[in-house]
């Protein structure tokens, strides 16, 4: 697993001024909206967990959304801001978002994987079929809980958005404390991490 920690500046592999950048990207909400990503979050102190779900059609993120919405109660008492990005048009996001279902208020589009490309996420044929996605294999329990409200309609009309890859990151306003790339489609940072770093009380 490609986990890298908490950091007193940034994690390995991202520069200092990553969370900067990747505010002055803009992408869509459920609802259509252009916004920039420097504004969900209150860049001097706020915490943001930022997940990117590979498309709104991979049924692996599918399961990862409904993980994140299980936990969402965690991050809203921890003051933690949940924001979860896909490959697609903001109407592939409403439909993850209706029939999941999934908040649309915390729920983001990047048709174009321009946070993707700001974070260095893999790309590529080779991310589909490889050791770190063999872990599909052994979720079939978890997925049957999305797949009954699951549709490839979701699935975005650019098919070599597919082969993007994803990853989870937090940050406390625009220093990053946690990135994780996913190597392969359902090669998910596991969500105690995220959990243990964003929402436990310092003692």
């Amino acid at each position: 697993m490609s986990v890298v920690g908490v950091s007193s500046s940034s994690p390995a592999g991202f520069s200092e001024n990553i969370g900067e950048i990747l505010g002055d990207v803009s992408i869509f909400t459920a609802a259509g909206e252009s916004v920039m990503i420097k504004d969900l979050w209150d860049q001097e102190e706020g915490v943001a967990v930022v997940a990117l779900l590979r498309h709104f059609g991979c049924i692996c993120c599918w399961e990862l959304a409904s993980k994140l919405k299980e936990s969402k109660s965690r991050f809203d008492s921890a003051g933690v801001k949940l924001i979860a990005v896909g490959v697609g048009t903001p109407g592939k996001a409403r439909i993850l978002a209706e029939r999941l279902p999934f908040s649309m208020d915390s729920l983001y589009a990047d048709p174009d994987r321009k946070a993707y490309d700001v974070l260095g996420l893999y790309y590529g044929f080779g991310r589909i079929f490889n050791r770190a996605s063999a872990s599909f294999f052994l979720k079939f329990g978890a997925l049957k809980k999305v797949w009954k409200n699951y549709t490839i309609k979701a699935i975005p009309d650019d098919k070599s958005s597919i082969l993007q890859q994803g990853g989870i990151f937090v940050f406390k306003g625009k220093q990053l404390l946690y990135a994780r790339k996913d190597k392969g489609i359902s090669d998910h940072a596991p969500l105690d991490e995220i959990l243990n770093i964003c929402c436990t009380p310092v003692a």
